[in-house]
């Protein structure tokens, strides 16, 4: 009896010692299971996709240039986000409503391409301060978007597209040193092409030339404009004013047919038909404001600390089709510029 009494001690002992044995080797599968999942779960990175509304004054190869390369910089950056854009047909009260729009949804952050996007993006952010990054801008002091370039002290800053504007004039006189009147066609309503105009006259005057100008305020008073300009110039100077730009066509086609001489303020004039431009790229202002965008929406970045930017590399380019009509082969002028046709 003692014996059968040992024996069952024995076994129950076993038996416990198996059990607790089985119990610990789960606890610790369990907890190293908890621990891998938890890790996993820290591994994930935390993105946020965030909301961009574009406002873009109006639709043509600039300004189409500077979105483009916003976009694509942005996602080349990694940063994830969902782009809502509005094209305000040069159309001020479009632009507006746009502005307002992007400011009742409370998007990220706004991007707005050109001066009257750009200034009505800023009041319509009054109250709420959403930031807003700026490009194809070309004097945003003057359009009171920002105190200074250095420091804008608001929600705004971005990229400005001010043209190397002694390089364009110089180029006049090179091509043809006869050329005394340089004729500007502008928007009256827009405070980036009236400050080029008077850029332009301060200038051209340090170089013996006079600017003639004629003011339009829509698109359809560009035909107009074009035969009056040409009355009264020795050649025409495009600067980057987005009804013209717009038109470029209709300016290139009727200077060209007058046999004269036209500069643009950047490429995308040229492809319109212009005869020549040293300018920047606004595809790299486009990338180079979506690299901004990325310091405020992911990095934390204070908009209102951050300076006004601008390129630096400019290049040359010739529309070959208006060398030939006219009759401009062989300029030395031409030497290193991209062909366009």
């Amino acid at each position: 009896m003692k014996k059968m009494m040992i024996l069952l001690v024995i076994v129950t002992l076993i038996l416990s010692a198996c059990s607790q044995g089985k119990t610990t080797e789960n606890k610790s599968e369990q907890s190293a299971s908890g621990q891998t999942e938890t890790s996993k779960e820290a591994a994930k990175p935390e993105t946020k996709k965030f909301k961009i509304g574009i406002n873009q004054f109006a639709e043509h190869p600039a300004l189409d240039a500077v979105r483009t390369g916003f976009e694509e910089e942005l996602k080349a950056l990694g940063v994830e986000a969902e782009f809502d854009w509005k094209n305000a047909q040069a159309d001020v009260p479009n632009a507006t409503k746009i502005s307002q729009k992007f400011a009742e949804d409370k998007v990220d952050l706004i991007l707005a391409i050109a001066t009257i996007s750009a200034q009505t993006a800023k009041t319509a952010t009054a109250e709420n301060k959403i930031p807003v990054l700026f490009s194809a801008v070309t004097d945003p002091v003057s359009a009171e978007l920002v105190a200074s370039m250095e420091k804008p002290e608001g929600n705004l800053s971005g990229t400005t597209d001010m043209a190397p504007m002694d390089k364009q004039l110089k180029l006049f006189t090179e091509l043809k040193p006869e050329i005394k009147k340089i004729g500007i066609i502008f928007n009256t309503g827009e405070a980036n092409s009236e400050a080029q105009v008077k850029m332009a006259e301060e200038i051209a005057a340090g170089m013996g030339l006079e600017i003639v100008t004629i003011g339009i305020n829509n698109i359809n008073e560009v035909p107009q404009a074009v035969d009056a300009i040409l009355s009264k110039a020795d050649a025409i100077y495009t600067i980057t004013d987005n009804i013209v730009a717009s038109a470029i066509n209709v300016v290139a086609k009727k200077a060209n047919e007058a046999g004269v001489i036209t500069i643009g303020a950047e490429k995308a004039h040229v492809e319109g038909g212009i005869l020549m431009t040293e300018g920047l790229s606004y595809l790299e202002l486009g990338k180079q404001t979506a690299q901004m965008a990325k310091r405020v929406l992911v990095d934390g970045a204070d908009i209102s600390a951050m300076p006004v930017e601008s390129l630096k590399a400019t290049s040359k380019a010739v529309n070959v089709e208006t060398v030939k009509i006219l009759g401009l082969e062989g300029a030395k002028t031409f030497a290193g510029a991209e062909e366009v046709k």
